[in-house]
């Protein structure tokens, strides 16, 4: 009996820090080039990550002018969400997402790997990974 509760209590641990680890990535990062803020947020153990703004105010007024959408080109960047559905696969890794890119308009699969607690790899690609380009982001908060 007292075996069994060891496996339990180690069971529970190990699925805690699963979760913790998942929760890490929640916060808001600046994009590599600099030009925008963007909040990630888990909900219903799914990752999504929304622009939240800009290091420059004059950029926060930017329009989505390039959406393949036709009825979306006069809606602020501010506010899309423009990473969504990524589920954590451990180890740092998020997977089965997509990323809309709003300087050409286009949304690419996309994977996020935590580098460390201040860094992220973002890597949107087309078909399969190979094909694609990788991103460093910075935590903000």
């Amino acid at each position: 009996m007292k075996y069994f509760m060891f496996i339990l209590v180690m069971l529970a641990q190990s699925f805690s820090a699963f979760a913790n680890q998942a929760e890490d990535i929640e916060g808001v990062w600046l994009n590599e080039r600099g030009t925008g803020y963007i909040e990630f947020k888990i909900t219903n153990d799914v990752l999504n990550g929304t622009v939240i703004g800009s290091p420059r105010p004059e950029d926060d007024l930017r329009k989505d002018t390039l959406n393949p959408d036709p009825n979306l080109r006069e809606r602020l960047i501010k506010g899309v969400t423009i990473l969504q559905g990524f589920n954590y696969v451990g180890k740092g890794k998020w997977t089965g997402g997509t990323i809309y890119d709003p300087d050409n308009g286009k949304t690419y699969d996309c994977k996020i790997t935590v580098i460390n607690d201040n860094e992220i790899k973002i890597r949107g690609f087309v078909g399969i990974s190979l094909f694609g380009r990788t991103e460093i982001w910075k935590r903000e908060s």
